[in-house]
């Protein structure tokens, strides 16, 4: 069956996506392009069938409101346009005209693209459709053109949505999305959608650490197990904005698109503009069916290097903090070999007079005082202790007091009549502009060779303030988008020059996390809190988009150096296990015990990291329950691994026995409880193990953990 049917003479269009379908109609009469369904399959004659909205009875209706791919500004329209513009003249009303569509599809996808033009105004677009056959997500992109003739007066696109989603008409709305701030991010959140408009953004300039670029919708009776659930996503990492609409009359769509209010795009005549793809899922098998359905899409279809194992990492920053010396970093790399690490990363403090974060950010060289001879003699000890090595960048950040700063101080993303406030005593640099992007590439291409680098943790540790383009275009405000547009091209040609290099996404823990940016590296650093109990809701929130392979995750010291709280060793690493496992304490000042156990839990992780970083991942219970568990099951259902954890005392009530998921029911596992609790070689069959389930008591005390580990019998 085709991946995408057409009926031309009614205009109807059904995209198939993984046993998912989306129809739409080509109104040529109206001009414009209707929602039709997007939910479970249908037949094309099915969708003909489907009646469009009715006209209204009284003039304040607004039939088009709620049903268009991409809503405009005009005509009888009076919700939220997902497109507005303002033309030289100042005015802003449009009259769509469809101008074609076209269709291109293969063995594994297929792709959709309508024209539509204004009446007799200089701008077109086209809506771009992409389904893939193993997959229920569907991607959306809009590109915008200036048609004018050379010398024509400019426009201006005010909102510039990549997509428009609209949901059926449902009895109630639910929202769920997640919100936080630096070291408390991805909290997820069910809320009832208003009648209105409700609004996620970011105004930072980069994805933020406050919400996410993404929503889930339902009718306010999906559970973790069961009912629709319809996603949105958008793949930018500079400032967004995503609003949910629910009208009067009850219908919800969800617009997208990168900016934020205020931020102005500008065309000249034949120039034209591409938003970032928009991403939309439905899934009738509730929230954790819909996060899988999009683990593996992030694996197949965003990651670069999705196949390989992430490795266990050993990070520096919270053993010295700026105390960077070749002795130390020595000492602490044959430490980190010793428990089983693969990848150790030198974070900040090795370059220029970087002893602290008053300076040094721009001057990429090694500080002489601490590395005499540079960093090749330590990346050769490392690499001789059979780990990659690793260094912190923050390519895109100067210091006031930093050479490159008192050389090129109009490479600051600042304007110049405007007070300059420097956070974490750094500025931005612009890269948006050619130059810099420049600069950034050939001393990371430079240090990558010269050191011997396998692995950067890019971060980012300031969002944007004062900023506007140097040049004092009338959409100077396009910096929030475009600055990461340029981080977005050195990434790819840094990964385009040397292809073994791996890269981790950071920005002060959790604030640079989407689709783009994963589409550009190997895995995020989602919070600097890495406190094992606080991580756990923040990995539950990042879980219901993200996939645990690109979840770095640490175990460091007790009591934490940022919470204070005493967690024992063995449920640190339950924690971090969950994700792709990282250690980041002072391994000088781990006991020898405690050296002999973080080794042993190393080699577990690692004899599982394939089940728990690849595998299909199921939530049983959330981290407000007190004691809940992670699941992940291997692809041939023949291996699984849960990791199970109690913060607080026990409760007095008898625990629920835990229901696994996703087993062969004809099968027979063998079950290993690393508390004990179940008898060594306990043997259970599939059916059993998710039907009845298994005793859920944990140990007595708080922050307790266990780790089972199930594998097909015979």
């Amino acid at each position: 069956m085709p991946l995408i049917e057409v009926d031309r003479p009614s205009g109807t269009v059904l995209l198939h996506a993984a046993g998912t379908c989306y129809a739409l109609r080509v109104d040529e009469a109206a001009g414009t392009v209707r929602a039709v369904h997007w939910g479970g399959p249908l037949t094309l004659e099915d969708v003909q069938e489907a009646q469009d909205p009715d006209a209204g009875t009284d003039s304040f209706s607004a039939p088009l409101d709620g049903t268009e791919e991409l809503g405009v500004d005009g005509q009888v329209r009076f919700a939220p346009p997902a497109l507005e513009v303002r033309y030289a003249d100042g005015t802003s009303a449009m009259e769509p005209v469809v101008d074609g569509y076209d269709l291109l599809e293969d063995e594994v996808s297929a792709e959709l693209s309508i024209g539509l033009r204004d009446t007799g105004r200089p701008l077109g677009w086209r809506l771009h459709y992409r389904v893939r056959r193993d997959s229920p997500v569907i991607e959306r992109w809009t590109v915008l053109r200036h048609t004018g003739e050379p010398g024509q007066q400019p426009l201006t696109l005010l909102r510039h949505s990549a997509a428009q989603w609209n949901l059926p008409v449902l009895p109630a709305y639910r929202v769920s999305s997640v919100h936080g701030r630096w070291a408390g991010e991805f909290q997820l959140r069910r809320t009832p959608l208003a009648v209105g408009e409700t609004t996620l953004t970011s105004r930072r300039g980069h994805t933020g650490h406050q919400s996410n670029p993404w929503i889930v919708l339902d009718a306010s009776d999906a559970t973790e197990e069961a009912g629709e659930v319809w996603t949105v996503a958008l793949a930018t990492s500079g400032s967004w904005r995503m609003t949910a609409v629910r009208s009067a009359e009850g219908r919800c769509s969800v617009l997208g698109g990168s900016g934020h209010e205020g931020v102005e795009v500008t065309l000249a005549a034949g120039e034209s503009w591409t938003t970032p793809v928009s991403t939309g899922l439905y899934t009738p098998g509730g929230f954790g069916d819909a996060s899988r359905a999009h683990h593996s899409y992030v694996r197949n279809h965003v990651l670069p290097c999705p196949g390989e194992p992430r490795p266990v990492v050993y990070n520096s920053w919270e053993a010295t903090a700026f105390d960077v010396t070749f002795d130390g970093q020595r000492e602490l790399a044959g430490l980190a070999a010793r428990i089983g690490a693969e990848l150790f990363v030198v974070d900040d403090g090795w370059f220029g007079a970087r002893t602290s974060d008053r300076a040094g950010l721009g001057d990429w060289t090694p500080r002489r005082t601490a590395f005499p001879e540079g960093l090749r003699p330590l990346a050769d000890h490392v690499h001789s202790l059979g780990m990659r090595f690793g260094l912190w960048v923050e390519p895109e950040m100067v210091n006031p007091d930093s050479e490159l700063f008192r050389e090129r101080p109009e490479w600051v993303l600042h304007l110049p009549d405007r007070t300059a406030h420097s956070l974490r005593n750094q500025l931005v640099l612009d890269f948006s502009r050619p130059e810099v992007t420049e600069w950034a590439f050939h001393w990371l291409l430079r240090t990558v060779d010269e050191f011997a680098v396998d692995f950067l943790k890019w971060d980012f540790n300031r969002s944007f303030t004062e900023a506007g383009s140097s040049d004092r275009r009338p959409d100077a405000r396009r910096v929030f988008i475009e600055h990461a547009l340029g981080a977005h091209r050195v990434l790819d040609e840094l990964r385009a020059a040397r292809p073994a290099l791996r890269i981790e996404a950071c920005s002060g823990g959790g604030g640079r996390v989407d689709l783009a940016s994963l589409a550009r590296t190997d895995q995020a650093w989602i919070s600097d809190n890495t406190d094992a109990v606080d991580r756990l809701a923040i990995q539950h929130g990042f879980s219901q988009l993200y996939p645990a392979q690109v979840m770095g995750a640490w175990v460091t010291d007790s009591p934490n150096p940022f919470t204070r709280r005493a967690v024992p060793l063995r449920f640190r690493f339950h924690s971090a296990m969950a994700g792709a496992l990282g250690v980041g304490g002072d391994l000088t000042r781990w006991s020898e015990a405690e050296l002999v156990e973080a080794a042993t839990y190393v080699e577990q992780y690692k004899a599982l990291r394939t089940t728990i970083q690849t595998g299909e991942q199921y939530r049983l219970g959330s981290p407000a329950d007190g004691a809940h568990a992670v699941q992940y099951v291997a692809h041939d259902r023949a291996e699984s691994v849960v990791l199970q954890w109690r913060a607080g005392p026990a409760d007095r009530a008898q625990a629920p026995r835990l229901r696994l998921r996703g087993l062969d029911p004809h099968a027979v596992y063998r079950v290993e409880d690393d508390s004990g609790r179940l008898p060594a070689g306990t043997v259970r069959s599939g059916a059993a193990l998710v039907v009845h389930g298994i005793p859920a008591e944990l140990p007595p005390g708080d922050c307790v953990s266990r780790m089972l580990t199930l594998r097909r019998a015979g």
